[in-house]
């Protein structure tokens, strides 16, 4: 596999595929994927570069091996802090990164494959699509570690799967398993673990057969309508299906559809 196919990072594996459409970028930092500040500097710089390419259409965010996503932060590197203040930077720096994830046009899937807890979790939270493996298990145990989720945990979760259900992971520090998690609506989809790669693949090539142009927007109507009320949200809706009129993709697509063919879009 070529150079610029495949790129190993310290804390990090990246793999383009489906010419360079598709990204899959791996957690690698054994023997759990604690997250160190060397991962998230990384993580930074690839996904500025992902924004920013023109090819990258979709990335699947996952792991190496089936132990664990991430087990959440380095508790080493939380040790040797030495002020509230340095407390805060660090989780600033987790906020940034999962803020970055969210606030990108391009999809993001996480394939959970296995320990998924903490500021793995928040990253989790932070990605547009979650698959698991039956084996994964999940939860904001912080507070057993005398702290709280400091990446956005308290707010992602409640926002995804209900104020009291939240309230009640967070407080006691439960972990769910994969299926439960499926039920809280934490995760999207559950897989057995040979499986977990293939069907995020699968999910991916599912939203390359559409045009970028639909894509993007429509990721923006829905996370710009989640950050206030729904007659907001509905404006802005009505700004994104308007920028989508404009796309000769939207001209494609119809075309296509009435002429019962495979449409070709060409991004813009």
């Amino acid at each position: 596999m070529s150079a610029d196919k495949m790129r190993n990072f310290k804390c990090l594996q990246l793999e383009k595929q489906l010419e360079n459409a598709l990204w899959i970028l791996s957690i690698n930092n054994p023997p759990v994927n604690a997250l160190s500040k060397k991962l998230f500097d990384e993580l930074e710089v690839v996904l500025d570069e992902f924004s920013s390419d023109v090819d990258g259409r979709v990335m699947i965010l996952t792991a190496i091996g089936d132990r664990a996503f991430a087990s959440g932060v380095d508790i080493n590197e939380i040790l040797a802090l030495r002020s509230p203040e340095e407390c805060a930077l660090m989780a600033q720096k987790g906020q940034n990164v999962c803020n970055k994830i969210d606030a990108l046009d391009k999809p993001v899937i996480v394939a959970i494959n296995g320990i998924c807890i903490g500021g793995g979790n928040e990253i989790a939270m932070a990605c547009h699509l979650r698959i698991a493996s039956e084996r994964a298990k999940l939860g904001q145990p912080e507070v057993n570690l005398g702290i709280i989720p400091g990446f956005g945990g308290t707010q992602r979760l409640p926002r995804l799967i209900g104020e009291s259900k939240a309230r009640k992971l967070i407080l006691t520090g439960d972990l769910v398993s994969a299926q439960d998690a499926l039920q809280l609506g934490l995760i999207d989809v559950v897989v057995k673990p040979e499986k977990l790669i293939e069907s995020a693949i699968e999910l991916a090539k599912r939203i390359l057969r559409n045009s970028q142009v639909t894509i993007k927007y429509a990721q923006q109507a829905i996370r710009d309508g989640l950050k206030g009320p729904l007659h907001e949200g509905l404006k802005r809706e009505i700004e994104c299906f308007k920028e989508v009129c404009r796309s000769e993709d939207m001209k494609e697509g119809l075309k296509a559809y009435k002429e019962k063919r495979v449409p070709n879009y060409k991004h813009h």
